[in-house]
């Protein structure tokens, strides 16, 4: 007998074929994520489930799948972030937990650049503009933005992707620093860059941009503080989690013209936006697609598909994140 996976939502047809090979395959084809008690059911006939950020699998949920069904093995997330998933929870349960690494780091630090360019040359509120049909011609004044060669650059975490933004930026022409929980001196040779404190990357950057982990300690990394050590012509790009940014305060800031304008591809309350964000010309809001790709969106999927497989027959997914349980 086959194996039981369930795929709590759509995702490219080549890692669907790969389950359908190896398992039994249950399929959310609607795009609405389940309800947490929809979940609970849906887990207590299965061997392993492969899920996506937007599924919340807590405490209640595994240990309630697990009491139901001592056979629930693998929860495999479509995602490099797992903190949709209570893994402490899962590890004591004897429930791996996988994501998938590496695959996407090449695509996000593109989209950040993407971000960067299109807050500063103001893209995105020409488009509109543009789009309106009330353009008169060619205009010296029209809808100057900023430079980006030459200028400098902070990064905010320089680990797989915050490294592929800093190869980039050597194209630019740009000074760049970073800071970190800790220094990178091979990083620095290699890419040109400077190490700094939090407060001298703030004050000295025109161009900030995070590529940091959600975790307690990174949580409104981002504050009224800190947006005060900002330079008022700089920009804001965040491409990593949403509360690693106080939106409120992000608010203010941009109100208050504390800095020149932001670029969000993430947010506190996704699906949603603090409500001033989406009135304001000079903030660049993108629906969480920074690894929007074909190619990557597959990858991760696929390799979403390799996790829960092994799992399900009771092996060590390639990208366990709490391989412990295994021994």
């Amino acid at each position: 007998m086959k194996p039981k996976v369930y795929v709590s939502r759509v995702i490219p047809k080549p890692a669907l074929d790969m389950i359908e090979k190896e398992c039994e395959m249950g399929l959310n084809e609607s795009d609405v994520p389940h309800t947490k008690s929809e979940l609970i059911e849906k887990m207590k006939t299965l061997d392993g489930l492969v899920c996506l950020l937007t599924d919340e699998i807590d405490a209640e949920i595994l240990k309630t799948v697990k009491d139901a069904n001592p056979n629930f093995k693998v929860v495999s997330n479509v995602a490099v972030g797992y903190n949709n998933i209570d893994w402490k929870a899962a590890t004591e349960l004897g429930i791996a937990v996988s994501n998938t690494p590496g695959v996407l780091d090449d695509t996000t630090g593109d989209f950040a650049w993407t971000l960067l360019m299109a807050i500063a040359r103001r893209v995105v509120e020409a488009d509109k503009y543009f789009r309106k049909k009330t353009w008169k011609g060619w205009g010296i004044m029209q809808f100057l933005g900023s430079d980006v060669y030459g200028k400098t650059l902070g990064i905010v975490g320089v680990g797989r992707i915050g490294s592929v933004v800093a190869k980039r930026a050597q194209g630019f022409d740009m000074k760049v620093l970073y800071t970190d929980v800790a220094r990178f001196e091979n990083l620095e040779k290699e890419l040109g860059i400077q190490y700094v404190d939090k407060e001298t990357l703030l004050k000295e950057s025109d161009y900030v941009t995070l590529h940091v982990p959600l975790l307690p300690d990174t949580t409104h990394y981002i504050g009224a503080k800190e947006l005060e050590m900002m330079k008022e012509t700089a920009y804001l790009i965040n491409a990593s989690r949403g509360p690693v940014v106080d939106e409120k305060a992000l608010v203010k800031a941009l109100q208050e013209k504390k800095i020149a304008g932001a670029a969000l591809d993430v947010f506190e309350m996704e699906p949603a936006a603090e409500p001033e964000l989406y009135e304001m010309d000079n903030v660049v809001l993108a629906p969480h697609i920074a690894s929007a790709s074909t190619e990557t969106r597959t990858k991760m999927a696929t390799m979403a598909a390799e996790n829960v497989i092994a799992g399900v027959k009771g092996l060590k997914p390639p990208n366990c994140v709490n391989p412990e349980i295994f021994g």
